[in-house]
């Protein structure tokens, strides 16, 4: 189908008579001049030549019990092109007394000087909402004023433009295939969110394009109306987009205070002027308790503050710095929402006499000076627990909170708890799993008479909780001492419990004064035999795996006799500063049942280093373990010239840095007398 593009913006508007029959009866110049027939070539003759489909006898039938009628039709022009036109139908008698319709037809693409629509063009043309009407070769064929001024974002708004005319940098396959699927089913297309950013990307727009099928009055698909908004920046857009930035920005670590400061961060200014976010004790495990302070004769100390933010700088409303206690009267809205779970909605903030703020002065100061206008308190509810509240206020906005906003607050405070929950949990975690590694590992090592021992331990801080590494140093029989240092694996209590278990095995079997070969493959059998006995509910044995190296060194013959499973290479400095890594026979992790050991002798002169550590000191990301190995060998040979104690503390530095190891590190050095 072709549409005709010369079209004049103030098309005339063509008037005929139809009688009953479909037949046609009346004709005016305004029709032959927008149909291009004369009225010799369709007077008396069928309305089937002009009207499609050929439905004219019909119209009697549909609105015959109607004096006037409405609707879109499509029509023929004499050259064979089709005109989409706005027809109104108004009943009438012949000088026969033969009832016919007078209709009047103007073209889609009539200015505001056609009778398009009637008095309701003139709203149409005007409304903010972009209004387009797109034919069935997709070709706009109508749009109004709010359609014309998105010509530089959507350039197809132009009268005889097609979708499917190709323009440079632009594309509209998406928009074709939703119109041809709403022409075909009928099925309008809502809210259809596209972007458009400017060539010189300094604009962006979100636009909103609802899509629904124009039909004619026979009920014949016509054509497309497109209805879009700029929904840039709607207000419930920029609610949805707060929503998506706090799931990615609210707890992106697993610390409270950030935590609450990223909540507090994020609702300012979109939500509120200033927001506090205040937690309970329970949050702060090292924190002095809240009721050993001091409690004023109108307040008691209830919280600690954990985030603040502000549209102004420095916080003017803000009475405590963050990290200190916040006091509240004893009944105030504040320990309602603590104590109900439920939170406090007030659009327009209670000043006046008679209020909990009576007991609050400086509250009420602060209120008073910076203009606290409305109020929301949001209870950080997680799993039952109510860690602290969350409060909303709005200064120098002077629109008051609605329920739109409490909805919104509520799901902010929501989203935070999860988040403060979890890492309240983490830290409980990893401060019971800290506690109770250091109990494990040993607080006093001794070589015996054999040699200067010394050790370092580093938590990471990148994990779930502490790992398994330890340490340990056995005087034996005769004068010798072993050595040790392994790994568990995994984080948190489980790997430290499980660690001491196998720190207590080892001492056990090092006493027994078994070979470091014949001790790894004891240590790997009984920690298979631990795992099938702890087997859980389906019968299979918990993992337990762990790698480690085992070496005794006898003071009296310097030998110094090794054995690793799956553990890095010790390294040892001669005194000259000549760095080795050895490298004994390869063994597999404990834990794996398949313990094959074997066992590599050395001779150390008097004043060797012997330094033993796990893979965190050696591995990151960046960089595999024999490139951190490379990296030791180079800082154990600047380091050994050190006293002892100070070795270990250079030899983290250098391997660590100030960032923080990514894994736990375990270092054993030993300096033979």
């Amino acid at each position: 189908m072709t549409t005709s593009e010369s079209m004049p913006i103030s098309a005339p508007t063509a008037v005929l008579v139809i009688d009953t029959r479909g037949d046609v009866i009346g004709w005016t110049p305004g029709a032959e001049e927008l149909l291009g027939y004369r009225a010799a070539e369709v007077l008396n003759r069928s309305g089937a030549l002009l009207i499609m489909p050929e439905r004219a006898a019909a119209w009697d039938a549909e609105y015959g019990g109607q004096e006037t009628w409405s609707g879109f039709a499509e029509f023929r022009h004499r050259d064979g092109t089709r005109i989409l036109g706005h027809v109104e139908g108004t009943r009438l008698v012949t000088p026969g007394e033969e009832p016919a319709w007078l209709v009047a037809v103007t073209p889609a693409t009539a200015g505001a000087s056609g009778r398009a629509y009637s008095w309701v063009e003139p709203l149409i043309r005007r409304t903010p909402v972009a209004m387009a009407i797109w034919d069935h070769d997709l070709r706009c064929v109508w749009l109004n004023t709010a359609a014309e001024r998105l010509r530089t974002v959507f350039p197809w708004y132009r009268l005889g433009r097609s979708l499917t005319e190709p323009l440079p940098g632009t594309h509209t396959e998406a928009m074709q295939e939703t119109a041809r699927q709403v022409l075909a089913s009928g099925v309008p297309h809502l809210d259809r969110e596209t972007r458009w950013t400017s060539p010189d990307r300094r604009e962006d727009r979100t636009l909103s394009t609802s899509l629904f099928r124009l039909e004619g009055v026979d009920g014949r698909s016509l054509g497309v109306c497109t209805l879009t908004m700029d929904i840039s920046h709607s207000r419930s857009r920029d609610r949805l987009a707060l929503l998506r930035e706090a799931s990615v920005r609210i707890g992106s670590t697993l610390d409270v205070r950030k935590t609450a400061q990223e909540l507090a961060d994020l609702a300012v200014p979109v939500l509120a002027d200033y927001v506090t976010v205040d937690l309970a004790e329970s949050v702060f495990p090292h924190a002095e308790p809240l009721q050993r302070l001091a409690a004023t004769e109108m307040s008691i100390p209830v919280f600690r503050r954990a985030g603040v933010a502000s549209i102004h700088d420095g916080n003017p409303e803000s009475l405590w710095p963050l990290g200190q206690a916040v006091f509240v009267p004893p009944s105030s809205p504040f320990t309602e929402v603590l104590s109900s779970g439920r939170a406090h909605f007030e659009p327009v903030l209670n000043t006046s006499s008679g209020t909990w703020l009576e007991q609050d002065p400086d509250r009420a100061a602060v209120i008073h000076d910076t203009g606290m206008h409305t109020l929301i308190i949001v209870p950080l509810q997680a799993r039952g627990d109510i860690l602290g509240v969350a409060v909303f206020v709005r200064t120098d906005n002077q629109e008051s909170f609605t329920r739109d906003d409490l909805i919104l607050a509520e799901e902010l405070g929501a989203r935070a708890a999860l988040s403060l929950d979890n890492a309240r949990q983490y830290t409980r975690e990893r401060t019971a799993a800290l506690a109770l590694q250091r109990n494990l590992l040993p607080s006093n090592l001794t070589g015996g008479d054999a040699v200067d021992v010394v050790s370092h331990y580093l938590p990471s801080d990148a994990h779930d909780g502490v790992g398994g590494d330890w340490f340990d140093a056995i005087p034996l029989r005769d004068g010798r001492v072993a050595l040790v240092v392994g790994d568990v694996t995994g984080h948190g209590i489980n790997a430290a419990a499980t660690m001491g278990r196998l720190r207590t095995a080892v001492r056990t079997l090092a006493y027994l004064g078994l070979p470091p070969d014949e001790l790894l493959a004891h240590l790997d059998d009984l920690v298979v035999r631990l795992a099938e006995e702890d087997a859980g509910p389906d019968g299979f044995p918990d993992a337990a795996g762990a790698t480690c190296l085992y070496a005794v060194y006898d003071p009296a013959t310097r030998c110094c006799t090794m054995a690793a499973a799956g553990h890095p290479p010790p390294a040892t400095v001669t005194p000259s500063g000549a760095v080795t890594f050895h490298r004994p026979p390869s063994g597999t992790p404990i834990g794996l049942g398949l313990g094959s050991y074997g066992s590599l002798d050395l001779e150390l002169a008097e004043g060797s280093l012997i330094a033993l550590y796990t893979d965190g000191l050696i591995e990151t990301r960046e960089a595999d373990i024999e490139a951190g190995i490379d990296r030791l060998g180079g800082v154990l040979a600047r380091a050994a010239a050190l006293p002892l104690d100070r070795i270990c503390r250079t030899i983290i530095r250098g391997m660590v840095g100030d960032t923080g190891a990514e894994d736990d590190v375990a270092l054993l050095v030993a300096r033979t007398r």
